[in-house]
């Protein structure tokens, strides 16, 4: 499954959701080796086959929006996570031969929820449960980067070793449960294969060595981390740049902003100067414009606390 020659689809496209939904579909995963199978919802899709006809449905899409915002808009969704759970949800909803069989199956013994099945979809290679999710992993900058116990999400309560060990020890097992057997037969009598689908961003340690994580994805999308009281010498690297705070809900697909929603350097100046009365790490976007003033992300960076990891 290869439709990393559509990235070049992305800049065109000029509306948030889809243009998140794009990102969704096209972005590579994190991990090409794992202890348990990958697989592209899309795999055996006709898309995956001629991806020129996604290109045309997400263009068609963006001109025309109205039938993703609505489908967005049936959950209060909050979390990123969800929020990617049900882009791929709309996406496996209008595949061209694949079919959504459920999304979110909650599997319960004894009265208590064992866990939920993100995806069992039905297409051209039979019946999968995948599960998915999408991660912003930070990697430590003293020690072995390529342990998976040293790269943690930015609030430093996640770890890519914790978040494999519970898909593949725990989320990917429930299927093979009798009573989640029992549910699935109400939705097909045919085998079903499990596996997962890990999206997202793996930021190195500003100013060392780039060492990824073990199994990492070559191609993986990548950044940087830095602490606060680096940021002078950081941007004394980095002269003359605009960068942008984003907030959590606009983390998946790279920024594009209008000249009017773009920072003027003395807010941005003002943002930075109250860094340190922040206990969160905050994600940012260096921002370039082009020649009709539109601003696009180009690389981003995550700020975080003198403390962090602590």
């Amino acid at each position: 499954m290869n439709l990393s020659r559509l990235a070049e689809l992305l800049p065109e496209l000029l509306y948030p959701q889809v243009r998140d939904l794009a990102w969704t579909l096209l972005s590579p995963p994190l991990l090409n080796n794992a202890s348990a199978p990958q697989r592209h919802p899309l795999a055996a899709s006709r898309w995956a086959e001629h991806p020129d006809e996604l290109a045309d449905w997400l263009r068609l899409l963006d001109t025309q929006p109205a039938m993703l915002q609505a489908w967005l808009e049936q959950h209060n969704i909050h979390r990123l996570g969800l929020y990617y759970e049900r882009l791929w949800q709309f996406a496996l909803c209008q595949a061209p031969d694949v079919e959504l069989l459920r999304a979110n199956l909650p599997i319960r013994q004894d009265n208590q929820t064992l866990g939920e099945l993100d995806l069992i979809i039905r297409d051209a290679e039979g019946v999968h449960h995948l599960e998915l999710a999408v991660k912003f992993y930070l990697g430590l900058e003293h020690g072995d980067r390529s342990r998976h116990d040293h790269w943690l999400g930015p609030g430093s309560q996640d770890r890519l070793d914790i978040k494999l060990q519970r898909i593949c020890e725990h989320q990917l097992q429930i299927c093979s449960t009798a009573c989640a057997q029992s549910v699935l037969s109400e939705l097909t009598c045919e085998a079903i294969d499990s596996a997962f689908w890990l999206g997202g961003y793996l930021f190195q340690p500003w100013n060392a060595d780039p060492k990824s994580p073990a199994g990492a994805n070559p191609e993986h999308l990548k950044g940087y981390w830095l602490r606060q009281r680096d940021w002078p010498a950081f941007l004394s690297h980095h002269p003359d740049t605009r960068w942008q705070p984003q907030p959590r809900h606009v983390w998946l697909a790279p920024a594009r902003l209008e000249s009017a929603a773009i920072w003027q350097a003395s807010d941005f100046d003002n943002w930075i100067s109250e860094a340190t009365t922040r206990s969160q790490a905050r994600l940012l976007a260096r921002m370039e414009a082009d020649e009709k003033a539109i601003w696009t992300e180009q690389e981003r960076l995550f700020l975080v606390p003198d403390g962090w990891p602590d």
